[in-house]
């Protein structure tokens, strides 16, 4: 069966990435961001999101991309997963593109321990190529089992 998949697309760098539209909750525009000492430093730190108080992942730092100034285009999204509400600053959010199962592929394995660190799958649209991102691995919420 050929099931149309939905995804909140945003930007980093030149590349297009996508999470899966039922873990996204809403996009902001970037607001004040409260650094937390000791966190990793790709946590930002926190916004006050109409009284609740959300962590900040700085996905360019997260990816290992260089850090740039912030600009009007970047937005935070905020994703839910597992009850966790937190947000990805992103250089700018795209649209929700919808992709068939059979244009999704499995992504490759480059890495030379063979594991794909938060690309989960790659989707094509039009011609262009969506990475769909592990929303568990990019912040850090995989359950271990040791």
């Amino acid at each position: 069966m050929n099931e149309l998949k939905e995804f909140v697309t945003f930007r980093l760098k030149q590349e297009y990435y996508g999470i899966n539209i039922q873990n996204v909750e809403n996009i902001e525009k970037v607001l004040p961001i409260t650094r937390i000492p000791y966190t990793p430093s790709y946590v930002k730190g926190v916004i006050n999101l109409r009284g609740i108080i959300v962590p900040v992942v700085d996905l360019r730092n997260r990816f290992g991309f260089e850090s740039t100034q912030t600009t009007d285009e970047a937005r935070i999204i905020i994703v839910n997963l597992d009850e966790l509400k937190i947000g990805m600053l992103v250089d700018a959010s795209s649209e929700v593109l919808q992709i068939y199962d059979e244009d999704i592929d499995a992504s490759p394995n480059v890495r030379k321990d063979g594991s794909n660190e938060f690309v989960k799958n790659i989707g094509k649209k039009n011609g262009r190529i969506i990475m769909l991102i592990d929303l568990y691995k990019v912040l850090n919420l995989e359950q271990h089992n040791e």
